[in-house]
């Protein structure tokens, strides 16, 4: 029962969790950051949106009051005479009382007030100096002390031979400020402040849109409109204030923070999780060139001589220990990597053989195939350009197949027949584990058969399987097909092979797998002999339905 794959190295694990950690702590605080700066973001945006109509708001009753006012005081001069009468004390009267923000109106003849409505004295107020004196024909003096009447400063209009006394606390409606303190100025000149001796930064000192005073606790904002007049809102509130509003808005975030950092935890347990999982340590072991070809060297019984090797698959992990194939392979079968471990085999052997045909340049390689390889063409064609970009022959390397692979038998009979005319001997490998087959391995193009380890071992015992050795080897010798035995471990097992017709045999009596510079060394040391002249391969042609497709004379599994 194969074993099932060992997990990545400590130092593999160390690094990945070290990672993980790294990754998590920091997804984590930037996750936070990110849902804390979008909180902030669209708390801010709120509240800039509401202090901006704030300012709008104020800015534009402002200007609608100033406006009114001086057409209010044309329209006065307009009236015909006489001043001061009856009529225009009455017309005066009545555009006061609609006008709540007016506190009087009065007619002046040269610089004397003559007459008047409203709070304010008849003789008028008289402030030293006006505050601005417009080309239009307006003069205004801004509140202050001049200009208070009953404790409240006025803003004074004239325009004509009529004034206008308004009260600057009319232009800015209290239920919009919403308990935030505000201030409100005209062309730079303070108009009013709400509560009335409110400490308010001048908006020369401040930039225009929403501030935040961490250190006075404070949210200030300035906003301004310049529709008419040059008119600038700041407005004030406690910072606790400002969150208190925010309060759902907060939850939500939490909320969705929560969702986040879970699913975050979650997704990056999951990818820990894969990249600490068997299949991830061997795809990564097949992109950084990790999977490894050794040789195990096949023998001629009669000489001795070495004249090829089947190539196995070896994971040579980032600590430098190996794993054994049939660790890994299942694993590679379940994962879809047979194609990719087939091929990282082919490229292996492609670079190790020019320099093993130097030493003995009839040696072969076997190279095996699974079974899903056999289900199309790619292999044939990365194989086909592999041999072309590196200039070897077909002949050096064979093709290994198990009987599994025979069992979808028309799109594997194609390929093999293939295979075959393109220079290539293609051998049936641990034959007899499918002992169900054999009536139909002569429908198969095929040039070896491997016996499985199973019948080697039981040569020489009681075993059932010992009597079904040689009954494989009289069919393969029927068949025209040149034998190979597996797991090769005794010299009795090798001499009652030998006795029996089988020719080469691979196994621990010769040598274990190798690396590939060892297996040159062993081929060096070992490829000399020449095979008794009785003990030449023979070569099976390949026969389909339209002739014969036969191979070179002389190409045979072991030249």
């Amino acid at each position: 029962m194969p074993t099932k794959p060992q997990p990545p190295p400590s130092r593999y694990r160390r690094r990945v969790l070290l990672w993980g950690a790294t990754i998590g702590v920091l997804g984590t605080a930037l996750l936070v950051a990110a849902l804390l700066t979008m909180m902030w973001l669209e708390s801010y945006s709120t509240e800039s949106e509401r202090a901006g109509n704030l300012a709008n708001t104020l800015g534009e009753r402002t200007e609608a009051i100033l406006i009114d006012t001086r057409e209010l005081l044309a329209r006065l001069d307009q009236l015909p005479p006489p001043t001061c009468s009856p009529a225009h004390l009455q017309a005066m009267q009545e555009a006061a009382v609609t006008r709540p923000h007016l506190r009087a109106l009065g007619h002046w003849r040269a610089s004397e007030r003559v007459c008047g409505v409203g709070f304010v004295a008849s003789d008028g107020l008289r402030p030293p100096k006006a505050d601005r004196i417009y080309d239009s024909g307006v003069i205004a003096w801004w509140p202050g002390p001049h200009t208070e009447v009953g404790g409240v400063p006025l803003f004074l209009m004239r325009f004509g031979q009529h004034d206008a006394a308004i009260d600057p606390r009319m232009l800015i409606d209290a239920a919009a400020l919403q308990d935030r303190q505000a201030a409100l100025w005209v062309e730079g000149l303070r108009m009013v402040t709400v509560p009335s001796g409110a400490d308010l930064p001048d908006p020369k000192t401040l930039p225009q849109g929403l501030n935040v005073d961490n250190q006075g606790q404070r949210l200030i904002s300035r906003f301004s409109h310049n529709a008419v007049f040059p008119i600038d809102v700041v407005a004030v509130e406690p910072l606790a204030q400002f969150w208190s509003r925010q309060r759902s808005l907060l939850a939500v975030g939490c909320g969705l923070a929560l969702v986040m950092l879970v699913g975050w935890l979650v997704m990056l347990q999951r990818l820990l999780s894969r990249q600490l999982s068997p299949e991830t340590a061997l795809r990564r072991a097949l992109r950084d060139g990790r999977i490894v070809a050794h040789y195990q060297p096949v023998i001629e019984f009669a000489s001795g001589r070495c004249v090829g090797a089947e190539a196995l698959a070896r994971w040579e992990h980032e600590d430098g220990h190996l794993i054994a194939p049939d660790s890994f392979l299942p694993l590679a079968e379940q994962c879809g990597l047979t194609a990719a471990i087939t091929q990282a085999m082919l490229e292996a052997v492609l670079d190790d053989l020019p320099r093993l045909l130097e030493r003995a340049p009839a040696t072969t390689i076997n190279l095996n195939l699974a079974a899903s390889d056999l289900e199309n063409d790619n292999f044939g064609k990365v194989l086909a350009e592999g041999l072309q970009r590196t200039g070897l022959p077909s002949s050096a390397i064979k093709l290994e197949i198990t009987e599994r692979g025979l069992v979808n038998s028309d799109i594997a009979r194609g390929l093999i027949r293939r295979f075959r005319s393109n220079g290539h001997q293609v051998a049936v490998d641990d034959f007899g584990t499918g002992y169900s087959s054999l009536s139909y391995l002569q429908s198969f193009e095929l040039d070896i058969l491997k016996i499985d380890k199973a019948f080697v071992d039981a040569i020489g015992t009681e075993a059932a399987t010992s009597q079904v050795i040689s009954h494989v080897i009289d069919m393969a010798h029927a068949l025209g097909l040149d034998l190979v035995a597996e797991g090769v471990e005794t010299a009795e097992q090798a001499a009652w092979l030998t006795e029996h017709g089988v020719a080469y045999g691979q196994g621990y009596l010769y040598s274990r797998a190798l690396t590939a510079d060892a297996f040159r060394e062993f081929l060096q040391a070992n490829a000399q002999a020449v095979p008794p002249q009785s003990s030449s391969i023979r070569h099976r042609s390949s026969t389909t339905a339209s002739g014969t497709l036969g191979l070179p004379q002389g190409d045979k599994l072991i030249p």
